[in-house]
Formats: C-alpha cells, sequence, structure tokens
C-alpha cells in the first residue's frame, strides 16, 4: 500500500502500524514521534495504516504533540497518587498550555508530597508499560468498570453517543479519549509543581477537591529551562510589581475591578494617546455607547440568551437592564442612526469601551482576568470586496502597535465550526478574504480548523514577551451575525440595499490585561515615553533644594515628569530609593552643579555619566520620548561602583 508523509508517498507493507512506519523512519529519539496524526486525526501509534493514508508525526514541539504528551504524563501522576493514596478517587486530568493537572477526591496532598510522589512517578516510567486501549461496548459497560467512582460515572453519563474509551499502563486504568504516549519512556523530566483546591466541574456548589499540577518534558535539560522560567516570571508578577511600584491595586471592596493609581494613569493615557494617534492616521473616527442599555437589546444581539450568566442585570421601572459585557451592540445601534451608501464604505469606527462580565472570584488574577475592563473595540463595515484590503490595514496597525513595545506575534486562521450560522456561500467568501490577507502578510500563520467562533472566522494574534511567554491579544473577528439580526444596510451602486459585511478587531484587546503583560514584560522598568517617573532630581544636601526645584521646573517645560528628593537621606539612600521604583533618569545637584548649573546623571542600571548640562539631557530625551524608543539615550558609560 502507499502513504502520503512530508509530501512524499512511500511504499508499505499491508497493516503497517504507525508506530513501524516511525521506527522505519527512525523517529525514536524521546522529543520524536510522540504522536501521528493520520487524515487530520490523532491516533495512537498502534493504529494500522490504509492506503492513501496521509500521514504526519507530532514531536514534542508541535502544540497537538505537546498535549498527548502531558496528558499521558497526566495518567503517570495519577498512577503515582493511587500507588501513594490509594483511597484517592482520580476525576478528571487535561493538558493545558503549560503542563497538566489531575483532580482528585477524598485526599489531601501537601507540597511535603511532592518529592515522594515523583519517585513514583520515575518508577512507573522505568517499569516501561505497554499503554493499551480499550473500547468499551456502551455506556452500561463503561459505568460497570467505574462504579466504585462516582466521578466518572458521572462524566460517563454526560457523554454524548460515540465511542467510549480507556486507556491501561499496568495495574492503573482511566477513562479517556486518548491518544496517548506508546512509550512511557520518552518521559525523561516530571516536576509536581503545586497543588490547590477546586471545585468539582468548576461549580462553588459542588464539593472541593484536590488539584496537584505538574510538568514533564523529553529532557531534563527543558525543564530545567521551563523552572529557571518560572523563577523570572515570580520577579516580573505584575500582581506584586504593580502595586510596589504604585501603579494599581486590588481592594475587598471591588473584587476584580482595579484602582489604577496616578503613576499607572501615566501609563494608561500614554498608551490610550498612542493609539488614538494611530486610528485617526488609519481612517477611524471614535464614539462612545451607553455602559447601561435595555434587556431588549442584548436579546436582540443573542447575549441574553448566550451570554447572561456572564451579565449584570437589573431591572429599572420594571424594565430590564444590563451593564454591557460587550461594545458590539451599542455600536449596531450606532451605525443605524445614519443612511448608508456604497460610497462610505469602508467605515472603521473605534471604541474604547469599559465593559463588565461576571468571572468566577476563583478565577480572578490581578489585571490578567478582572470583572472590569476597557476593550480597545472596533468595528468596520464594508463591501465584501473590501475584506482583504481591511485585514491587512489591521495587520498593519497590529505590527506597529505591538513592534513598538518590543513584542513578537503569531498569527492564527480560525475555520468554520461545526455550530455555526450563515450559509456555505458566506463562509467561503469570508475565509477565503482572511486567508487571502494573511497570506499576502507573508508572515507565517497557523489554521485551526472549526475553531472560530459560529458568527463568523476568525485571526487571533498571539504576542510573546520577554520571556518568550504567549498571549492571546488582539483578534480580527468577521461577523455574519449581527448585521442581520439588526438588519443593518447600505445603498449598494446599483440601487439595491444590501447588508455590510462587518469585521470585529482589537489589538491590546483589554487594557487591563495588556497593562499587566508590559508590566511583566519590561519588569516595571518601563521605557521613557510611557514611565510613570522617568526623572528624579536629588539633592546632596539642604542649600540645593532651591536649585533643584528649579532644574524640575526646566524639566517640566519640555513635557517630562520629574519629581525632587531632598529629604535629609544620604546620597546613596536617594539613589537606591529611585532603583527601587525604576526611575529611568536620576539628577544629582550638589555645590559643583549649582556653581556650574549642571547636574551629574546616573541611569536605573547604575551607570554614572557624571556632569551634563540641562538643555543637553533634555534634547536627548525629547528625542528618546518622540521616538518611543525602546533603548535609553544613556547607557553603558561608567558602571558606579558605589552610590556615594
Amino acid at each position: 500500500m502507499q502513504i502520503q508523509i512530508n509530501n512524499a508517498w512511500m511504499e508499505l507493507p499491508e497493516e503497517c502500524s504507525a508506530k513501524e512506519l516511525a521506527d522505519k523512519l527512525n523517529l525514536k529519539a524521546p522529543h520524536e514521534a510522540v504522536s501521528v496524526e493520520i487524515n487530520g486525526t490523532l491516533y495512537d501509534l498502534d493504529h494500522r495504516l490504509k492506503d492513501k493514508d496521509q500521514v504526519k508525526f507530532l514531536s514534542f514541539d508541535d502544540p497537538k504533540g505537546k498535549e498527548v504528551f502531558w496528558h499521558s504524563s497526566a495518567h503517570v501522576l495519577a498512577q503515582a497518587i493511587l500507588r501513594l493514596f490509594p483511597e484517592a478517587k482520580p476525576t478528571v486530568g487535561p493538558p493545558l498550555e503549560n503542563g497538566f493537572y489531575y483532580d482528585f477526591a477524598n485526599v489531601t496532598i501537601t507540597e511535603a508530597d511532592f518529592e515522594r510522589i515523583e519517585k513514583e512517578v520515575q518508577k512507573i516510567v522505568d517499569e516501561k508499560y505497554t499503554v493499551k486501549r480499550h473500547l468499551f461496548k456502551d455506556k452500561k459497560d463503561a459505568k460497570n468498570r467505574f462504579q466504585s467512582n462516582k466521578y466518572k460515572v458521572e462524566l460517563i453519563e454526560g457523554f454524548e453517543e460515540g465511542p467510549i474509551t480507556g486507556y491501561e499502563q499496568g495495574e492503573f486504568f482511566d477513562l479517556c479519549r486518548g491518544p496517548h504516549l506508546a512509550n512511557l519512556g520518552k518521559i525523561k523530566a516530571f516536576k509536581v509543581l503545586k497543588t490547590s483546591g477546586a471545585y468539582w466541574k468548576g461549580d462553588p456548589t459542588r464539593e472541593m477537591i484536590t488539584r496537584v499540577y505538574a510538568i514533564s518534558f523529553p529532557d531534563r535539560k527543558l525543564l530545567k529551562e521551563y523552572l529557571h522560567l518560572l523563577e523570572e516570571a515570580k520577579k516580573r508578577d505584575h500582581k506584586i510589581l504593580g502595586p510596589k511600584l504604585g501603579l494599581f491595586s486590588l481592594e475587598e471592596e471591588a473584587p476584580g475591578i482595579p484602582f489604577i493609581h496616578p503613576k499607572g494613569m501615566v501609563i494608561w493615557n500614554r498608551l490610550v494617546d498612542f493609539l488614538r494617534a494611530l486610528l485617526l492616521k488609519s481612517g477611524y473616527v471614535e464614539i462612545k455607547t451607553p455602559l447601561l442599555m435595555g434587556q431588549e437589546l442584548w436579546q436582540r444581539s443573542g447575549h441574553w440568551t448566550h451570554y447572561r450568566e456572564n451579565m449584570y442585570s437589573f431591572e429599572i421601572e420594571e424594565r430590564g437592564f444590563a451593564i454591557k459585557p460587550m461594545n458590539c451592540p451599542g455600536c449596531m445601534l450606532y451605525y443605524k442612526t445614519e443612511t448608508h451608501s456604497y460610497r462610505d464604505l469602508p467605515l472603521r469606527y473605534a471604541e474604547i469601551g469599559h465593559v463588565h462580565r461576571h468571572e468566577a472570584s476563583g478565577a480572578l488574577s490581578g489585571l490578567f482576568r478582572v470583572r472590569s475592563f476597557h476593550q480597545d473595540d472596533a468595528h468596520l463595515f464594508m463591501q465584501p470586496s473590501d475584506i482583504k484590503s481591511e485585514i491587512l490595514g489591521i495587520l498593519g496597525l497590529v505590527e506597529e502597535i505591538y513592534d513598538t513595545f518590543g513584542l513578537s506575534y503569531r498569527l492564527e486562521l480560525s475555520t468554520r465550526p461545526k455550530d455555526s450560522i450563515g450559509s456555505d456561500d458566506d463562509w467561503e467568501v469570508a475565509t477565503k478574504g482572511l486567508q487571502e490577507a494573511l497570506e499576502e502578510w507573508g508572515e507565517p500563520f497557523r489554521i485551526n480548523e472549526g475553531d472560530g467562533a459560529f458568527y463568523g472566522p476568525k485571526i487571533d494574534i498571539h504576542i510573546r514577551d520577554a520571556l518568550g511567554r504567549s498571549w492571546q491579544c488582539g483578534t480580527i473577528q468577521l461577523d455574519m451575525a449581527l448585521p442581520e439580526k439588526f438588519e443593518l444596510e447600505y445603498m449598494d451602486k446599483d440601487g439595491t440595499l444590501k447588508r455590510p459585511v462587518m469585521l470585529h478587531r482589537a489589538v491590546f484587546g483589554s487594557i487591563e490585561r495588556f497593562f499587566g503583560i508590559l508590566i511583566e514584560h519590561f519588569v516595571g522598568r518601563f521605557p521613557l515615553w510611557i514611565s510613570p517617573l522617568p526623572i528624579r532630581v536629588m539633592t546632596v544636601a539642604d542649600r540645593h533644594s532651591e536649585y533643584a526645584h528649579l532644574v524640575k521646573k526646566e524639566i517640566q517645560k519640555v513635557g517630562l515628569i520629574c519629581d525632587v528628593d531632598d529629604t535629609s537621606e544620604s546620597v546613596s539612600k536617594k539613589v537606591r530609593n529611585a532603583q527601587l521604583l525604576q526611575i529611568n533618569y536620576m539628577l544629582t545637584v550638589g555645590d559643583k552643579e549649582v556653581e556650574s548649573s549642571t547636574v551629574s546623571l546616573r541611569t536605573r542600571d547604575n551607570f554614572v555619566f557624571g556632569s551634563i548640562d540641562v538643555p543637553t539631557f533634555l534634547k536627548a530625551l525629547q528625542i528618546e520620548m518622540q521616538t518611543k524608543s525602546l533603548e535609553p539615550s544613556f547607557k553603558g558609560s561608567v558602571h558606579a561602583h558605589d552610590h556615594s
């Protein structure tokens, strides 16, 4: 028989398994052939190949390969915990973006148990079990197998029709759809990371169970690198750095709704001003829609049916209202305030909209997951022929914004899901428009088959920060539902009324979340143009205070923020305090500086440049501000050995 692999055809004997083919191709390294995709579907490696099959082996580097590797590792974790805690009841153990977890009922596990769990995991890996797939006859057969575990039985009862499978390794048997590693020996490094409580099925009304997080790798070096990354991430944690630098706080009286402090507002306003300047240049107009709108609007948009549990709603004068969780319906109403012609299109409406969404208290996380946030939203209305050019315009905006912060990005195109609205023709035109735009853009992109929104295909934009971590911020979504629901129209050149095509787009996504990402990306060491306190003037003695305040006034005249430290602390203590606040430039003034009308310049990196006149210093900083440079104007000269 013939199979296709790497765009080439191979001749294989009948009944050849994927594992035999992997061995033939010498894909035996721990990170190679962790799973196989046959005709677009994932299978175990013992799956038998058929004539004309298209085969792709997945390595650990592939996201789908990681999922299989980590899901298999979750089973090893569960097996180890059951050996050590036989009374535990395993529930579910899915892979995550980084690692996996497994939830257990009827057991308490603490950090003191981690080392012996890891030792038991190593014993299981060394025992070299063959992982076997088992197909149940039906739900009854599966429930009989797990009759002593009510959690597994509940899961089985909730399954839709279709095959139910389990996986066996040694004495351990688990309910699972698979696929799994054929060889557990590929797991070369394993680390239990943390444990926490979790509600069964995420429902606060159900019992609390124990969640154990872990991670595994096909190479010890990868684990070492990951643990180093975790340590670096701790240093950058915006939930610690933000309050420490006086940028924001979270209070019990307003759970999930951040207080932005004056220094944080400097950054916030710079971000918004930067965005607004680019929107103006790109032909957008800005609107503002109400925060509170009637229930009938949300019923019309579909949010009342599909999103009500995440909305804050109440009655006023016997009429239902809701605080908006999204800006889109308000923009639909704005579009309808005027009549439109094909000559008006494309129309680009931007809104920095304040939205509220109810998130479970356990899901809240600093600025990353909140209940109240601002979206840099926009809705673009166009003819089908405009789709490609408008998306290219958005991608240009995306690149300019992310490049300014030194953030790289990757693109994903998500196509029509099974549960969707609209005609085949509409979906084909929409998806083709998005794909052609991405192809013309020229950057690599990944296709997520069937992962689009029910109302249209979308492009998701994932940024990478200084630690290489990925964050999904920007999105471009083509919507075929709302223009239909709100009966939006424009007059075409032939005099007929037509429905416009609509794109949703966001670049920051949530400004709060993007703010948090920037705190971690820069470790609080913001470039000058968004720095909340870029300059501090420090006195050597009380008699220099008057001159320090004159210098401050000169700096403020050119629009730069500056303060004065004329306390009685020593210069070295003042320098240390300024460095802890990540102030970009420190200017010391003493007798010599007063006499020569200069300042002594030092950077937060502790490089000392000595005497410089204020106009020269300000000229350099104005250029640094205007260019939004990520590099300081003054760097790498004389490194200070002390703070005197």
